[in-house]
């Protein structure tokens, strides 16, 4: 079963949305992409086994509501918060949208990565960026593991 094309969701989606929401750059933009290919391989909407991950970026609702309480806990991120509720729709709940808005989607998973206080890996090292997705946004409870399966996804969005 394939996904979406990697390339086409790195170019189409991921650039356009994160350089919207202020937080590109080609780390977060390879970061992303290859996020949506570890964690979905960019063509599940709801995860496997009836478990709660939302979107290409598998999302827990969980993460979803906790990031935007930090988002509006603090007014430092008012700017932030301005730029994610441009990209939703009104009438549908925000965390329903992870789903069916790809750039809604995306740009959360970025928030996510975003409130981490490291800096992004090196953009052209599919290694540090899984090493990264693993401690940052897998997290040590998630089933990914950094070996050459999700090396090769990252490696995938590199290249895209």
């Amino acid at each position: 079963m394939g996904g979406l094309d990697a390339a086409d969701l790195k170019w189409r989606v991921v650039a356009p949305t994160l350089d919207r929401l202020g937080l590109g750059g080609p780390a977060a933009v390879n970061l992303l992409t290859g996020t949506a290919l570890v964690e979905s391989r960019a063509a599940r909407l709801v995860q496997e086994g009836g478990g709660p991950a939302l979107g290409l970026w598998q999302m827990e609702p969980a993460t979803h509501d906790a990031l935007w309480r930090m988002l509006t806990d603090d007014a430092a991120h008012a700017e932030l918060e301005t730029r994610l509720r441009r990209m939703t729709c009104s009438d549908i709940p925000r965390m329903r949208q992870l789903i069916g808005n790809l750039r809604y989607a995306c740009a959360m998973a970025r928030v996510k990565y975003r409130f981490d206080p490291g800096p992004l890996p090196d953009a052209r090292s599919a290694e540090n960026l899984c090493v990264y997705w693993k401690r940052v946004y897998n997290t040590a409870l998630g089933a990914g593991g950094v070996d050459s399966v999700h090396v090769a996804a990252f490696a995938t969005a590199i290249a895209a």
